[in-house]
């Protein structure tokens, strides 16, 4: 049986890594796919659990330098209510805090004793250099002479304490032949310091053939501390990246006072049960999900919708965990505990959304695959280069030194960590901050393809209008009385969902008009419905139900109508129209300035309604629209959608999820106005918490800042390396003279990572 899991992944650093673990657990048999975010430090994979598991996994991974930490597992209803340390897996890194900030802590040690050693050796570097050109002193013999002793000391600490990760990457690369970040620091700070000792061992031997006053010992020292330096700092940049989940987390309530026999108890939430009645006070986080049975407040749900204003609850209205009471004290009923609650929902779905590798990704993985093997390459090639070269021209001893230069330069140099964090940093810190705004993303690639995407096709009902329409005109046919006509009407359209037959049932108990009992109910497809009612079949719907029945009726009246935006619903019996009662919606005042901003961000707006095409387009021409498609039933919204791909558009859908679920399932992007309590939200690709028409606005917006944050990310990762790798292999120095120190190097690419996730975190500070 095949199944699919995600395991936080030990010992991996770069894209690299990514790599090696993908490779390495794709030739087990059983294993269908695997993927493997060095961003999140993570590996998502599908496999038969009757041929192979995470042990086996391990078995083969280990010796490499990574494992898969096998007690990741999803949230379960016992471990609702935790703490946030013991929700290891949940946290932004898919890593327990605690875990590691232990791991940061551990570096800051290391680095406190290797930075005052590096500052050293950054003074005596540059005392060096000064000298040379008479802008200090020279350094006296016995200083010389002491420093000659000493640096070889404090390399060969650095070398070996601060340097080990990057000898294991040697050893691995030897022994197992995979190479990674650390092979390339390991090799080339390994060259270094061994030709220095070398020449320090052999000095006598050697001065007839090398200079040897030319060392590496501060290369080794700096170059070490400055890429430890920079891993720390990385290290710290990304464990805030992935805070949206420890604040999701951290909105859970840990206990509940429950009622049982008659009697108030505080327990943990995680032994809430189904139906158990929950008291919430002034003041209280709600634990679960629920439906309130007693008492009224207002509750702060700005956790899921973004907006700051308490929401009234009475009874019969639902409440959401991790919200806030604010006033009032009511008691519910328990109707979704543990996994099973929106935020438990929310949590995953960002997890799992942070943890997904956007397409635009592609590319870089590709790259990262080939790339340490080409660097290596390009390094022994250009040290052979000058020694074949440099040795008939500038002698034995300045090509050596020069190949040496050159090989430790570039390996230092081209890291593949800035290519491998440029996506998945932008991705996490981009689905966090739009959680943050009610704005659930279900993967990346949804967010890719909503930057691309260029109509925006909207349902008219709840989506543009607020979806509560009112009965605004009765117009009788018949001897029916107005009273008749709303009782047959409501008795009918008790029976429906939709939002124009609540206004019609709503408006018979404002008038106090009584509902009879119905039988035979059928809804007609896109149509409208039919029932009996003492012994008489009535029909209720659109114009197309007078087609069915054959009934002609002039139809210019219902034109004038609809052109002013109102809906007509049709009264009959099989021979004869009894009534048409006209129900108007409102526009939700965000839906203008919506359609503007889309606008503005090179969006085509299209409106799909089942309802007449009149009443669409004078909708549509209030809210600045570009087109109207009326009179459509879902399979047509469907093929509308379809229709629209096939000329070569990227189509986003938004609609309520229910009857547009076809459209939204079709469409490039399905976004659902959801009120977050009432929808799927893994249905949808994007689902806007609250209902909120302005949000779609926001997640596009969203989806361009991430978008251009990863081509930003990509863009100067790849000119780092396009430009730093010929420049360290020393390509520029018989036009120029320039060649780059590896101390330049390593500053370059320890920061090279940093600035990678500092530039995905600026998304953060940015207003949707």
């Amino acid at each position: 049986m095949n199944i699919t899991k995600t395991y936080r992944v030990k010992g991996m650093h770069c894209a690299s890594c990514a790599s090696i673990i993908e490779r390495t657990v794709k030739k087990f048999d059983g294993v269908e796919n695997i993927s493997v975010n060095s961003g999140t430090e993570n590996a998502k994979i599908s496999y038969d659990e009757s041929k192979n598991n995470p042990k086996d996994f391990n078995a083969k991974l280990e010796p490499l330098g990574y494992s898969l930490i096998m007690d990741n597992h999803e949230m379960t209803a016992g471990e609702m209510g935790m703490s946030e340390d013991e929700h290891a897996e949940h946290l932004g890194l898919n890593q327990s805090k605690n875990e590691k900030l232990k791991e940061i802590n551990d570096m800051k040690k290391r680095l406190s004793g290797a930075i005052p050693v590096a500052i050293i050796s950054i003074l005596i570097m540059a005392w060096d250099i000064l000298s040379k050109y008479n802008l200090v002193v020279e350094m006296s013999a016995t200083t010389s002479t002491f420093l000659h002793h000493l640096l070889p000391i404090i390399a060969t600490y650095i070398f070996v304490i601060l340097g080990k990760p990057y000898l294991l990457g040697v050893y691995r690369f030897l022994r197992y032949g995979k190479a990674n970040m650390d092979t390339l620091i390991g090799l080339g700070t390994s060259v270094a310091f061994i030709y220095s000792f070398i020449v320090t061992a052999f000095e006598n031997v050697l001065r007839p053939y090398i200079n040897v006053q030319n060392n590496f010992y501060d290369i080794t020292i700096i170059v070490i501390t400055f890429i430890a330096l920079g891993k720390y700092l990385e290290a710290k940049s990304k464990i805030k990246t992935g805070d949206a989940i420890e604040k999701l987390l951290g909105l859970q309530a840990k206990t509940a006072l429950v009622i049982r026999d008659g009697k108030e108890f505080e327990i943990s939430i995680n032994d809430v049960v189904l139906g158990d009645i929950v008291i919430v006070k002034p003041g209280q986080k709600i634990p679960v999900d629920g439906v309130v049975v007693e008492g009224t407040s207002f509750v702060d749900e700005s956790m899921l919708t973004g907006e700051p204003i308490p929401v009234e609850k009475n009874i019969d209205t639902q409440v959401v965990s991790g919200t806030i009471n604010t006033t009032g004290t009511f008691n519910f009923k328990a109707t979704k505990v543990g996994s099973e609650t929106l935020l438990s929902h929310i949590i995953k779905m960002v997890e799992d959304a942070q943890g997904s590798k956007a397409p635009i990704q592609a590319l870089a993985d590709k790259i990262s695959a080939v790339f340490v093997p080409i660097v290596l390459v390009i390094a022994f090639a250009s040290l052979g280069a000058w020694l074949y070269f440099g040795i008939p021209t500038i002698g034995l001893s300045q090509a050596l030194s020069f190949g040496l230069t050159s090989f430790v330069g570039v390996l230092v140099i081209a890291c593949p960590c800035a290519l491998g964090l440029a996506t998945p940093t932008a991705i996490i810190v981009g689905v966090g901050k739009g959680a943050k705004e009610g704005i659930l993303i279900k993967d990346a690639e949804t967010l890719e393809t909503l930057y691309k995407a260029n109509i925006v096709v909207v349902d008219k009902t709840g989506t543009i209008t607020k979806g509560r329409p009112e009965l605004t005109k009765i117009d009788a046919q018949s001897e029916m009385s107005e009273q008749e006509i709303i009782t047959i009407l409501a008795t009918l359209e008790s029976k429906s969902e939709h939002p124009i037959a609540n206004a019609i049932v709503q408006f018979a108990k404002e008038k106090k008009i009584e509902i009879k009992n119905i039988n035979n109910f059928e809804i007609i497809k896109g149509k409208g419905l039919k029932g009996t009612i003492d012994d008489v079949e009535y029909f209720a719907g659109n114009v197309k139900i007078l087609e069915d029945l054959h009934i002609s009726y002039d139809t210019n009246k219902l034109d004038k109508e609809t052109k002013e935006g109102k809906t007509p619903v049709l009264l009959l019996v099989k021979d004869k129209l009894l009534a048409i009662v006209y129900v108007a919606d409102q526009i939700k005042p965000e839906a203008i300035e919506m359609v503007k901003a889309l606008h503005k961000l090179g969006k085509k707006i299209i409106m799909l309604t089942g309802d007449n095409k009149n009443t669409g387009e004078y909708i549509a021409r209030q809210v600045g629209i570009d087109e109207v498609i009326g009179e459509v039933m879902p399979e047509d919204k469907l093929n509308v959608i379809k229709d629209l791909q096939s000329k070569g558009n990227i189509v986003v859908m938004a609609g309520d999820g229910v009857n547009d679920a076809p459209a939204l399932a079709q469409a490039n992007v399905g976004i659902a106005m959801g009120t977050g309590t009432d929808v799927a939200i893994e249905s949808a690709g994007i689902t806007l918490l609250g209902g909120d028409i302005s949000k779609l606005v926001k997640a596009v917006r969203l989806s361009k800042m991430t978008m251009n944050g990863i081509k930003q990310n990509l863009f100067w990762a790849f000119i780092y390396n396009i430009v730093g790798i010929p420049l360290a292999a020393g390509l520029f120095y018989p036009v120029f003279g320039w060649l780059l120190s590896p101390v330049f190097a390593g500053l370059a690419m320890a920061m090279s990572s940093v600035s990678v996730v500092a530039n995905s975190l600026r998304i953060k500070t940015k207003t949707l």
